[in-house]
């Protein structure tokens, strides 16, 4: 029998890169019986790609969830939510889930206020995007999955996200 699909024909292609910043602290609600909530708030930030560019609005955020996969490596869930402005003016309603694999070492380098970068291969973060919007030139944001590779900033983090064909 035939296979109707290979792993080879998973194909992708770049989307944009998306900065979003995150000023102000990070607020932890705590170990609660399920897991450690934080809260960042998303305070602006832009993306860019060959089809699409504009800025990530004030006033979304990521409500994470922090857990540990063993004693020295933490692991993280997103449940993030901002919204675009393209650079014609349309909104983008843009969520997001993900994971992240942080181990002690990077994350005491991304805590530390006078290290300005970390190299991303020293942790993981991905997250799979989620589009909605009206605008007519955006149309086909709706109908796409997307990926994307997360790298800390010291202003927040960076997106590298992929379409999914």
């Amino acid at each position: 029998m035939e296979q109707p699909f290979t792993w080879d024909r998973l194909d992708h292609e770049p989307l944009c890169v998306a900065d979003f910043h995150v000023e102000g602290p990070i607020l932890s609600l705590g170990q609660s019986p399920f897991s450690e909530r934080r809260v960042g708030y998303i305070t602006g930030g832009s993306f860019e790609g060959a089809r699409l560019k504009g800025e990530i609005l004030p006033g979304g955020g990521n409500w994470s969830q922090n857990g540990a996969l063993e004693p020295d490596v933490a692991c993280g869930l997103f449940d993030a939510r901002s919204l675009w402005r393209t650079a014609n003016g349309g909104l983008i309603h843009v969520t997001y889930t993900g994971r992240s694999v942080i181990p002690k070492a990077a994350s005491v380098q991304i805590r530390d206020p006078e290290v300005t970068e970390v190299d991303p291969a020293s942790y993981y973060i991905r997250i799979a995007p989620v589009f909605e919007t009206s605008d007519p030139e955006h149309l086909w944001l709706n109908g796409i999955l997307a990926v994307g590779c997360g790298q800390w900033m010291p202003w927040g983090i960076r997106h590298w996200i992929f379409a999914i064909r």
